[in-house]
């Protein structure tokens, strides 16, 4: 499946908020440089328009808003792979699909009631970087399956 980068969002601390950036540097085994995740094992968060369509569907909405999940790139694709180690080509950076990220109360609270529930499987993945470069918006997105 091919898609492309449509946002790309960093919050420089945990409880802060997150900012729209065009482009951030990726570190290989690091995460996106100047990311509350960055050096953790959730170095990177990735999450698809498509998902958040039918979420948003779900919610009797017309859309989930790119940032407000605080996932850290936001993909013009219908889904993501979710297996572990599916990979994720963004550019030149490689990806590798961790796990599903969970949606938690903070969804709820930044989404709107119901939001958990329409979010599940649909919130994004956590990745590790294990190529690294740098990621621009409008940059290609190739998701691949797990090898």
């Amino acid at each position: 499946m091919k898609g492309t980068v449509k946002a790309i969002h960093l919050a420089p601390g945990y409880g802060k908020p997150v900012e729209p950036v065009d482009w951030v540097e990726v570190v290989e085994g690091k995460g996106l440089r100047g990311d509350r995740y960055f050096g953790t094992r959730r170095q990177v968060t990735v999450v698809a328009t498509g998902e958040l369509a039918k979420a948003a569907a779900e919610l009797g909405r017309d859309s989930i808003a790119e940032g407000v999940t605080r996932r850290n790139i936001t993909v013009e694709a219908g889904a993501l792979p979710r297996s572990h180690g599916a990979r994720i080509e963004i550019g030149d950076v490689v990806l590798e699909v961790w796990r599903d990220c969970a949606p938690c109360e903070v969804m709820e609270a930044a989404v709107g009631p119901g939001a958990r529930a329409a979010l599940r499987n649909r919130a994004g993945v956590s990745a590790t970087v294990v190529e690294g470069g740098v990621i621009s918006v409008g940059n290609p997105v190739h998701l691949g399956q797990s090898d």
